[in-house]
């Protein structure tokens, strides 16, 4: 055995000796520490590594990653090969292992190059692991960075994952990490009508969880198929709560490259379900909208082809808007709301609205439901429109609330 192991075993026992627990109680929620009245540094849970390495032991171990799925600027892949952890293979999300296929793109199986892992695509006609892919694992570790939007599919993925291991009775760990949009909870909830690989589950547009307590809602509210329970564990982040802000250090995506784009991609991606562009094929995606016929707004842009963005909407056409990339980060942060007026100016004012809404029900598919097209086509204001979620949204959090694991910014 490595001594490098050996060493990380020996702390991993000395903390575990001092009471530290990996899947606390709610009661026991874990609070940020301070030093010299400044946070201390806040820790990712892959950050971790003598916290969840004994648990890992020689288990032969799946990992659910990508390229958001570090231990400081090293590969979580890379970390827990250099310390000798028996890893049979990858499996990857939409976007890929290294994410650099565009949205939507069916991603291929083959083997990384660096360590010659097989990688099994999650995203295309395999979503969920079947029992043959999960032959000869005894432990799935999921280590994927969210952005707390339903329709970001990385929870779906995480969804048919915990599925499929409790089919099987193979445990899964996740590794948790920070959600940049963590601070708020907004939107209309989807209805079971709408279910798709973009929303599967009756939660609000921005849900405000991490994706450890979106797993322990996942499992405790019987969301599984056929009620199954996954046999679920998690290591925390270290000095975390759902006010802290967090920039993420790596693209969770393609066309999220920045954090301003994060904040904004709630409120920007129900134009993926429009004739108009966000900004895919640009440098300035989810913070440009924009179509060749459009009134509202002085800039232009025009998406050509690129990495993340092999056939952009409006490809090679000036396309007519608004720029918002040069909107503070702080400011935008502390909005803590969806942003229908976007959407609802750019129909109000698009002198062709038959064509404003896609036909193929994809906007639906990202509202959750059918009522909100109907609500802009009829004219009525955000206040209005907001108003008729509210009930859902008080039912919601009620559910959220049994499941967190960090203090919440209420």
């Amino acid at each position: 055995m490595q001594l490098k192991y050996i060493i990380v075993i020996i702390c991993a026992l000395l903390n575990l000796a001092a009471g530290c627990k990996n899947t606390p109680p709610p009661d026991t929620i874990p609070k940020p520490q301070f030093e010299n009245n400044q946070p201390k540094k806040l820790l990712t849970a892959a950050d971790q590594i003598s916290e969840y390495l004994p648990l890992i032991g020689e288990q032969k171990t799946a990992l659910v990653v990508n390229q958001t799925s570090r231990v400081g600027e090293v590969h979580l892949v890379d970390t827990l090969l250099s310390l000798g952890v028996n890893l049979q293979k990858i499996f990857a999300p939409e976007h890929g292992f290294r994410g650099t296929a565009d949205a939507g793109e069916q991603v291929a199986d083959g083997r990384d190059m660096q360590t010659g892992l097989p990688i099994v695509s999650l995203y295309g006609k395999n979503k969920k692991p079947s029992p043959e892919m999960l032959q000869g694992v005894e432990l799935v570790v999921f280590d994927i960075q969210d952005v707390g939007a339903r329709f970001y599919t990385y929870i779906s993925t995480m969804t048919y994952v915990m599925e499929a291991c409790a089919e099987t009775g193979i445990p899964v760990m996740m590794l948790d990490r920070p959600n940049p949009n963590g601070h708020y909870v907004d939107g209309p909830v989807l209805e079971s009508g709408q279910r798709s690989f973009v929303g599967l589950h009756a939660v609000p547009v921005v849900h405000g969880m991490t994706i450890a307590e979106y797993a322990r809602m996942v499992n405790g509210e019987g969301w599984l198929k056929g009620g199954v329970q996954c046999d679920l564990s998690y290591i925390l982040c270290k000095n975390y709560d759902h006010n802290t802000p967090y920039e993420l250090p790596v693209k969770p995506s393609p066309n999220l490259p920045n954090a301003r784009s994060i904040y904004l991609y709630p409120s920007l991606c129900f134009f993926e379900g429009t004739s108009f562009s966000v900004g895919r094929g640009t440098n300035t995606q989810f913070q440009v909208i924009g179509h060749p016929d459009n009134t509202v707004g002085n800039y232009q842009f025009t998406p050509v082809r690129m990495p993340g963005a092999k056939y952009p909407k409006h490809e090679n056409k000036v396309c007519n808007g608004l720029n918002l990339s040069e909107l503070n980060n702080e400011s935008l942060r502390k909005i803590n709301r969806l942003q229908l007026n976007y959407v609802i100016d750019m129909y109000n004012a698009f002198s062709d609205k038959e064509s404003f809404f896609n036909t193929n029900n994809f906007f639906n598919l990202l509202a959750g439901n059918e009522t909100l097209q109907q609500q802009i086509k009829a004219g009525m204001s955000e206040d209005d429109i907001r108003a008729t979620w509210q009930e859902d949204l008080r039912v919601f959090k009620d559910i959220r609330k049994k499941y967190l694991l960090y203090d919440d910014f209420e």
